[in-house]
């Protein structure tokens, strides 16, 4: 999932398969269930996703909105792109490669724009936010969803502070400067008002549960499926291998050595055009 200016190349190579595979049922299904409800609710016409990603919040949709509802799924990074469309939706969507943050789409085009854990990735939020307004019709809702802090999601702050310990020098801090380093809620609403929609927005913030078959699953699903990756990968010894372990085991000790169940928690906002 990214937006404008982000280094799309760091959601590529092996990270989508990983990321599809180990992170969207741990992370990214349970929240996708939460934001299709709210998109049902507002009964929309027409949609646009924003950053799909490889599409969890798109499939979500095309499985449960009317048939007649059209659905247009974007993202800035063609491999995830091509990765969700192979793997396909029950019904057709439109997918298109597009920036979050200059949209090739006329204005008043969509009844809802929906961006499921991209605004992170925005360097310009206002302007990805203002760009999500001009595309929508009078009357129409800009829903995104966003991480609260490291502190507060279980599984991301374990894998965190394993890396810390693994690599003290230089420390990966991918998960806690960008998933989890947008979180303050009155940034938030200055940068939906800075976007020029006229009202504060709906914020609710949410707790869900994060599971897994395994510890294994959950250290790949961070250490493989996301940019902390390349990071591991770009400080060499002891290698990615070696991480993914450590995480595994600081996991287990935390969660236990089966099936993991933690929590994890997210802001979902709502603005009005």
């Amino acid at each position: 999932m990214s937006g404008g200016g982000f280094d799309a190349a760091r959601f590529s190579g092996a990270v989508p398969r990983a990321y599809q595979t180990y992170l969207v049922p741990l992370l990214f299904a349970p929240y996708a269930e939460v934001l299709t409800a709210r998109v049902m609710a507002h009964r929309p016409r027409r949609v646009l996703e924003v950053a799909a990603g490889t599409g969890v919040l798109t499939r979500a949709m095309a499985s449960r909105l009317p048939s007649d509802v059209e659905i247009v799924a974007t993202d800035l990074n063609p491999s995830m792109l091509d990765h969700a469309a192979a793997i396909g939706t029950a019904r057709p969507v439109e997918w298109r490669t597009a920036d979050a943050q200059s949209l090739p789409f006329p204005d008043a085009g969509f009844d809802l724009v929906v961006c499921q854990f991209g605004a992170m990735f925005f360097p310009d939020r206002p302007g990805a936010y203002a760009e999500a307004r001009r595309v929508l019709r009078a009357g129409g809702t800009f829903l995104f969803s966003t991480w609260t802090s490291i502190a507060e999601n279980e599984l991301a702050q374990t894998v965190q502070a394993t890396l810390a310990d693994l690599y003290p020098d230089d420390p990966p801090r991918f998960m806690e400067r960008t998933p989890h380093g947008y979180h303050d809620v009155e940034a938030i609403v200055r940068d939906v008002a800075a976007a020029g929609f006229p009202a504060r927005p709906r914020i609710d913030t949410l707790t869900l549960r994060s599971r897994a078959k395994s510890p294994r699953d959950a250290a790949i699903a961070y250490c493989e499926g996301t940019p902390f990756r390349g990071e591991i990968e770009a400080r060499g010894a002891p290698g990615l291998e070696a991480a993914t372990d450590a995480a595994e085991r600081a996991i287990a000790r935390r969660f236990g050595a089966g099936a993991i169940d933690a929590a994890m928690r997210a802001h979902i906002v709502e603005a009005a055009r």
